[in-house]
């Protein structure tokens, strides 16, 4: 069962493995979920606030043809991507066991997408090709948080 009620657990391929939201606490395999943590503390009038505010900044960042009209729930390791750095290391920048908000959006004329992941403490934009083919780390940017959006710090 899920605390969030949007039927993610149902869809998860992990769930058998934790054993669901309510069994783990909102806790995924020792993860954080952003959606259990934001209704446990606001409810859902507060996690439907956090999606708004998310999407209003992430539209606001002025990427040519970025533009999302919705959030999904996440998991940590199908969008933990691993971007090259311009030293030529290689880096991930968030946590495979934590569920986050996030989207695709399609970009107009191009084979490549924006990828985009949110929680409490930051904004994530990448570029990347078929399948997350050759990801582009496009911005990666903690977030401030507004008065309404909770006291409790969330870890990326």
């Amino acid at each position: 069962m899920e605390i969030c009620g949007l039927d993610c657990c149902r869809t998860c391929s992990k769930a058998e493995r934790c054993g669901g939201c309510e069994a783990c606490g909102g806790h995924p395999l020792g993860g954080d979920c952003v959606a259990a943590q934001t209704i446990s503390a606001e409810g859902q009038e507060g996690f439907a606030a956090l999606q708004e505010t998310l999407l209003r900044e992430i539209n606001a960042l002025g990427i040519p043809g970025l533009r999302a009209e919705r959030l999904f729930l996440l998991n940590g390791d199908y969008v933990n991507l691993e971007y090259p750095l311009a030293n030529g290391a290689k880096a991930k920048f968030l946590r495979e066991n934590n569920v986050y908000l996030g989207a695709q959006v399609e970009r107009e004329g191009s084979e490549r997408c924006y990828g985009v992941v949110a929680n409490r403490d930051f904004l994530l934009v990448c570029s990347y090709g078929c399948d997350g083919a050759d990801p582009e780390l496009l911005l990666f940017k903690k977030r401030e948080r507004r008065a309404g959006e909770g006291n409790e710090a969330e870890e990326g």
